[in-house]
C-alpha cells in the first residue's frame, strides 16, 4: 500500500551535528533571555544585540553537517516517491541540513536562518552573511530593516495550512527530536490521532507530549531515524 508519512523535526535531530537544543537544561535558552533575542519587541529594543546572536547561528549553521538522521530521511524521500508514496518533511529547525543531506521538500515552520527579510518592502531573500543594522536591502536599498527570516516568540509559525493538509492526508505521524513544548508544532500528534493516523516518537528522551504517542523509541536519531528509514523501505511498518 501507498504510504504518506508526515515527519516532524526539532532540535533533536541538528544536536548530533553539534547545533544546540533550544529547551534542554544545558539549551540556548537556559543561556540567553528568549525575550530579548528571539521577539519582535527585543529586536525593535536591541538590534544590534539580536542581529549579533543570530550572526553567530548562522555561522554555527553554516559550519555543522547534516548526520546519519538527516540523511536517512532524504532516503525516505526518495524511497517512498519510487514507488508512489510521498514523504512530508516538516522541520521546527532553522538550519538547512536537511536540504543538505539531500531532502528536497521541506517545510520550515520556524523560517531558516539563512534567510534574511526586508521589513520595509517584504522581500524574503538568501542570506548567508552577517547581517547589520547598516545592511541595505538588496531589493529596495532601505537600511534598519533587514532581519533573520525566522519566527519569532509572538509570531505565526510559516505554511500552517498546507501543514495541516499534509497531515490529514498522512497515513503516519512521526516526530523526531521534538521537545513537545512549542505549539503549534507540538499539537500535531494530537491532530494526528484525531484522524486516526498512527503516531511514532522517535526521541532521546520522553517529550512533554509523549503520552500522546501510540509508540515511542528512545535513542540517538543517527540511530532510531535510519532504523525507522529501514522498516518503512522494507515495509515492515
Amino acid at each position: 500500500m501507498t504510504r504518506t508519512v508526515f515527519v516532524l523535526t526539532g532540535a533533536g535531530i541538528s544536536a548530533e551535528s553539534g547545533l544546540g537544543t533550544f529547551r534542554d537544561r544545558d539549551g540556548v535558552w537556559a543561556r540567553f533571555d528568549p525575550m530579548r533575542l528571539a521577539t519582535p519587541e527585543g529586536f525593535a529594543a536591541d538590534p544590534v544585540l539580536v542581529h549579533e546572536f543570530y550572526n553567530h547561528r548562522r555561522r554555527d549553521a553554516r559550519a555543522a553537517a547534516p548526520n546519519p538522521a538527516h540523511a536517512a530521511l532524504a532516503r525516505l524521500e526518495a524511497g517512498l516517491a519510487a514507488r508512489g508514496g510521498r514523504l512530508f518533511l516538516c522541520t521546527q529547525n532553522i538550519d538547512d541540513l536537511h536540504e543538505r543531506a539531500g531532502s528536497r521538500h521541506v517545510v520550515h515552520m520556524h523560517g531558516e536562518v539563512l534567510r534574511a527579510r526586508c521589513t520595509a518592502c517584504g522581500t524574503e531573500t538568501v542570506w548567508h552573511e552577517d547581517l547589520g543594522v547598516e545592511t541595505p536591502c538588496p531589493h529596495c536599498g532601505r537600511r534598519e530593516t533587514m532581519r533573520p527570516d525566522v519566527v519569532w516568540f509572538g509570531e505565526m509559525p510559516k505554511q500552517l495550512d498546507v501543514i495541516d493538509e499534509a497531515l490529514a492526508e498522512a497515513d503516519l505521524f512521526v516526530a523526531v527530536g521534538t521537545s513537545g513544548a512549542v505549539y503549534p508544532a507540538a499539537g500535531n500528534v494530537a491532530q494526528a490521532r484525531a484522524f486516526g493516523i498512527p503516531t511514532l516518537a522517535l526521541t532521546l528522551e520522553a517529550a512533554d507530549n509523549a503520552g500522546l504517542f501510540e509508540a515511542t523509541r528512545l535513542g540517538r536519531a543517527s540511530e532510531t531515524v535510519p532504523a525507522f528509514v529501514d522498516e518503512v523501505l522494507s515495509a515492515k511498518v
